[in-house]
């Protein structure tokens, strides 16, 4: 926050008729174990009015609400030798970031805040004890069980609803996110005034009123300018990586995004398609075509990468190109297992599923891997691999290769995703359907049959009808249907 926005905040907590559970008001410094205990009471205190932020501001006098001035100059104060800021972080638990900000309301009065983050899930302690004020008075919470358990009770908001920037005027908003995205991409008129722009983004969340207004991580991770603005969200840009042949010994280039999700989108994937190679090699169904990979499946891969990712851990979504594969991979580990992501969909980020969806960037329901897998085929290409290691998931489509350069585990992938997506298309795998996919000739029947076998055995698809003795006509599905 600048001074300004930092003086419009203490105008408006000076209004409150008196000192709350989640503001208290002093004029100078008394003891860093008062500070330490005023901190956790805040945080509590926040948290069962349902506040984002307790404020405890030096510099007020707590009866009159009379804006004097302090001496106390916390950034600059030390216990011992450590600095008061660090000193408060380590006694705190859990860790909560609170921040500490110093400005001069006029020419003679100085003021000190601390904004402390709302505790979440559970009580905010210092030094093993949890506080709350009630009227002027710091208790330990403990004596209050009632409001105790509300904190325990209460639902910490997801990442997509933190708070990226506050304090915020509307002019400030429009600045720093392009809301002309959001109209365009929902295909809505552009409101004549500020307040009419603003209205629609607090009602998708993107926005929410606060002290002023405040922007989301949804609404900076999908609309910044420049996500560097946001330092809850700038870590999360897309990285694009390009190799010199099959491993990463020798990079030729990388770029790393700036932009919001829903502001970049298109010209992200617009330059990983640029960077891919053209095809050498390819089946029957496109000899006219030049790109190694169907541009619709990297789009959708890049999305789900977006989409999935745990924005709660470190990492960054990531393309990494290869001569002969592309690896797409997000932070976390999925909510299902991979070998049903065809069939099932789950996200932990459903805001930002929900308006990348309602914007057009990926499928109205599922994962999209229906229509990845169906244009995989059709480029006759490898099966798409999926694994999860490292707290982290990564896709992988391959370029061309013949059926008989595919090992036996290839092929059993592909006979699966195969019965997969002929199940979610309403129809059942059979040796023909097979056949065309990887393009056998119907005198080699027997080819397709035993990659069948090979996939029955190892437990990925079943028979349709274990009644029918006939191999030449029998139909198969997903183990799982």
């Amino acid at each position: 926050m600048n001074d300004q926005q930092l003086i419009e905040l203490l105008n408006e907590l000076v209004k409150q008729p008196t000192e709350s559970e989640w503001v208290e008001f002093k004029l100078n410094f008394h003891s860093e174990q008062e500070i330490g205990e005023r901190i956790s009471a805040l945080a509590n205190g926040a948290a069962i009015h349902n506040q984002d932020f307790g404020y405890l501001v030096f510099g007020i006098e707590d009866k009159t609400h009379i804006i004097k001035g302090t001496t106390f100059k916390p950034k600059q104060h030390k216990k011992g030798n450590e600095e008061l800021e660090h000193w408060l972080a380590q006694r705190l638990d859990p860790r909560i970031d609170f921040r500490i900000h110093e400005f001069a309301y006029d020419a003679t009065r100085k003021i000190a805040v601390f904004v402390i983050p709302s505790a979440q899930n559970r009580p905010v302690d210092f030094l093993h004890n949890s506080y709350i004020r009630v009227g002027s008075i710091t208790r330990k919470l403990s004596e209050f069980s009632e409001k105790e358990a509300k904190i325990w009770r209460k639902k910490s908001k997801s990442y997509e609803q933190e708070i990226a920037k506050d304090n915020l005027t509307a002019s400030d908003v429009i600045r720093l996110l392009s809301t002309e995205t959001y109209f365009d991409l929902m295909k809505l008129p552009y409101p004549s005034n500020q307040n009419g722009v603003i209205e629609k983004l607090i009602n998708e969340n993107i926005v929410l009123k606060s002290q002023g207004y405040a922007v989301t991580n949804l609404g900076a991770i999908l609309f910044a300018k420049n996500l560097v603005e946001f330092e809850s969200v700038q870590r999360k840009s897309m990285r694009v990586i390009v190799y010199k042949g099959k491993s990463k010994v020798e990079t030729i280039r990388e770029q790393i995004g700036v932009k919001g999700y829903a502001l970049g989108f298109l010209g992200l994937v617009e330059w990983i398609n640029s960077q891919l190679p053209a095809n050498e090699e390819i089946g029957k169904a496109l000899r006219k075509e030049s790109r190694m990979y169907p541009e619709i499946a990297i789009r959708e891969l890049v999305a789900n990468a977006l989409i999935h990712q745990d924005l709660a851990v470190k990492g960054f979504p990531m393309v990494e190109i290869f001569s002969d594969r592309i690896e797409i991979s997000n932070p976390g580990n999925p909510l299902i297992t991979p070998d049903r992501f065809i069939d099932s969909y789950i996200s932990r980020n459903e805001k930002l599923a929900d308006l990348m969806r309602r914007m057009g960037f990926c499928e109205e329901k599922g994962s999209g891997l229906d229509k990845i897998i169906f244009y995989n085929e059709l480029y006759q290409l490898p099966p798409i691999n999926v694994i999860t290691d490292e707290n982290r998931t990564r896709v992988t489509i391959f370029s061309y290769k013949t059926l008989n350069d595919l090992d036996k585990r290839e092929k059993i992938r592909a006979c699966y995703q195969h019965s997969c997506l002929k199940w979610v298309s309403n129809e059942k795998m059979t040796n023909q359907s097979l056949r065309e996919r990887f393009s056998i000739d119907d005198k080699n029947a027997a080819i397709a049959s035993r990659i069948i076998k090979d996939t029955f055995e190892a437990g990925m698809i079943k028979e349709d009808d274990p009644e029918n003795k006939s191999r030449k006509y029998a139909s198969y599905a997903p183990f799982w249907s």
